[in-house]
């Protein structure tokens, strides 16, 4: 059986990588890159030759077969995106299950993610919270999607691109209100770094002066006062939440706590339905 790594690459500065990460990279028998032009840029700043597919959303499923049976010829492959952790909104996903349904070995090498440091760098609540990925392109489904989170007491974290950022603070003022705060984390570790922090109305009113650019994280502050965090209050979706934490390294205790404080009941009634 092969073995697949799944290796964070950085979001910008070329310092961010890890040392494993380097090592395993120059070891592997493959590397399936998003985009092989920007992954050599990377490879040859740190002099490594490994060869190199490309793997990204239009191909997936007809580079699909390849991978895997580079794997089942007991091949190492490595999987990298552009930019951050393969498989958050970028491909992965479906290569990282068909392996581990055929037996494959399966290895994380962690790395820098656009989704924790926009979360820890933009002042909000660090968790509970909830990553979305890219906002809806279409404005109806935009905010569609806008009211149904809305009452979210959870901090949010969104993917946007920076033609549609007008409009999608536009959409937030209008399904929201002004008043909510909001992080704008744009080309996080680049030269151009900025994370703009204030109301909906005023990163508007700021953007409608300032053409954005970059590369776009979204945080976004959960309701306050009220809100479930989770559309339903029952023990299933509890225990899912209280796992989740737990999963991302929180205790227990931690996670309990959250998950009441954010759906406005006890850390009794929490851990109750969570042994459930």
């Amino acid at each position: 059986m092969g073995e697949l790594y799944l290796c964070a690459t950085p979001l910008g500065n070329l310092e961010d990588i890890t040392l494993r990460a380097l090592r395993v990279l120059a070891e592997v028998d493959l590397i399936a890159a998003e985009d092989t032009r920007h992954t050599r840029k990377l490879l040859a700043h740190y002099k490594i030759a490994t060869p190199t597919t490309s793997y990204h959303e239009h191909n997936e499923r007809e580079k699909l077969p390849f991978l895997l049976s580079e794997l089942s010829r007991g091949k190492s492959v490595a999987l990298v995106s552009d930019a951050g952790t393969p498989a958050i909104s970028d491909p992965g996903s479906l290569l990282v299950r068909r392996a581990l349904e055929e037996g494959h070995r399966v290895t994380v090498v962690p790395g820098a993610s656009a989704v924790i440091s926009a979360l820890v760098v933009s002042g909000m609540p660090a968790y509970p919270f909830y990553f979305y990925g890219f906002l809806p392109r279409k404005r109806g489904e935009r905010r569609e999607l806008l009211q149904e989170l809305e009452g979210n007491a959870w901090t949010g974290v969104f993917y946007e691109a920076p033609h549609r950022l007008r409009e999608t603070l536009t959409d937030f003022v209008e399904v929201w209100g002004e008043g909510r705060r909001v992080a704008v984390v744009r080309e996080l570790t680049k030269q151009f770094e900025e994370v703009y922090r204030g109301s909906f109305a005023e990163a508007r009113e700021h953007y409608m002066r300032q053409e954005p650019r970059g590369e776009i994280t979204l945080v976004v502050e959960g309701k306050r006062g009220e809100g479930t965090g989770l559309p339903r209050q029952n023990a299933a979706e509890i225990r899912e939440a209280v796992a989740a934490l737990m999963a991302a390294g929180a205790d227990l205790h931690d996670a309990c706590k959250a998950v009441g404080r954010a759906l406005k009941i006890g850390k009794s009634e929490v851990y109750r339905a969570f042994h459930d």
